[in-house]
């Protein structure tokens, strides 16, 4: 059973500014050790519209809670399963995601216990976790890897990118993996290395991302493997359907929005291409095996530079060139 609440959760989302996160953030709360001030936050934020079930909080306190109660014994392992839950359930637009206030309401008002259950390392969770770059902030982080790495509606590859934390930590940040068909590319490669069984998964994910991030600063990905344009009117229907939708089943992955597939050819295009930067990759070994454990500081876990003396655009293969 989903484990109770021990603080008075708003029955809709909101909208709360990221200076009224850092007034009344405190460690209290990043350790878990005090509940949010719930009087002077809902005065600082604006809820959102009452007449759209999409932004009701009892479904995603069902999801978490949940996800809590699963995954108390491997809690990296939650993401995997939640990420898409969370995605089919606040269902809307990326310019409605886009918007950071939506995300501090849910880690500050909604779910604080859920950040600290997550993300607290030996003392507190960090400050990001509740207000932070969409690729840091405890919830943002997983919708937006459902939206970048689904495939239409559907959500296995999004597993996938959650299996290991350097893509939530490192490719994530990418803003090349706007362009789905990268996305989809680096996930097929990303899955034959996981299933290779090579040691340090992390380290080759790491200098991949590095390299077709670099890569893409030079060859456009759009031109190479054309994207389908995509199909809004769908994406609507999907978002408006919220109101009627049953609540995301736990044992088996949602569907999400049929706004169209990525075509086939241009990920195969993109994983040969792929493939060979891979090789020529520089590759920096951390001074640890690479597990699919949270890193505490995100800064250990950017994207690593290229190994002294080597300039990955002089030396691209000559392929590329």
């Amino acid at each position: 059973m989903p484990r109770a609440v021990p603080f008075d959760v708003p029955p809709l989302l909101g909208l709360l500014p990221d200076a009224a996160v850092a007034k009344h953030l405190s460690r209290g709360m990043q350790s878990g050790q005090e509940n949010p001030p719930q009087v002077a936050l809902r005065k600082a934020s604006a809820p959102l519209p009452d007449d759209e079930p999409r932004w009701r909080t009892a479904p995603v306190r069902e999801l978490l809670g949940v996800a809590m109660t699963r995954f108390e014994d491997n809690r990296t392992a939650a993401d995997g399963w939640l990420a898409p839950r969370l995605h089919a359930t606040l269902r809307m637009t990326r310019a409605e995601a886009g918007d950071a206030r939506l995300w501090n309401h849910l880690a500050m008002l909604v779910a604080p216990d859920y950040v600290v259950w997550r993300h607290k390392g030996a003392e507190i969770a960090q400050s990001s976790r509740y207000s932070g770059p969409h690729y840091t902030q405890c919830f943002s982080r997983l919708w937006w890897v459902a939206e970048l790495f689904r495939d239409g509606p559907d959500y296995r590859p999004v597993e996938i990118a959650c299996s290991v934390q350097d893509i939530l930590n490192t490719t994530l940040r990418l803003d090349v993996i706007d362009h789905r068909p990268t996305a989809q590319a680096l996930l097929a490669v990303f899955k034959s290395l996981i299933s290779s069984g090579i040691s340090r998964p992390g380290d080759h994910i790491n200098a991949l991302s590095s390299a077709v991030n670099t890569a893409g600063s030079t060859l456009v990905y759009d031109v190479l493997a054309p994207d389908n344009p995509p199909l809004v009117e769908d994406l609507q229907d999907w978002i408006a359907d919220a109101a009627e939708a049953p609540a995301v089943h736990w044992d088996r992955l949602p569907e999400g929005p049929n706004d169209g597939r990525v075509p086939r050819t241009a990920i195969d295009v993109l994983v040969s291409f792929f493939e060979k930067l891979l090789v020529e990759a520089p590759v920096r070994r951390r001074g640890r095996v690479s597990t699919p454990q949270d890193v505490g500081d995100p800064q250990q876990s950017a994207v690593p530079a290229p190994r002294e003396g080597v300039s990955l655009a002089k030396d691209l293969p000559s392929w590329m060139t």
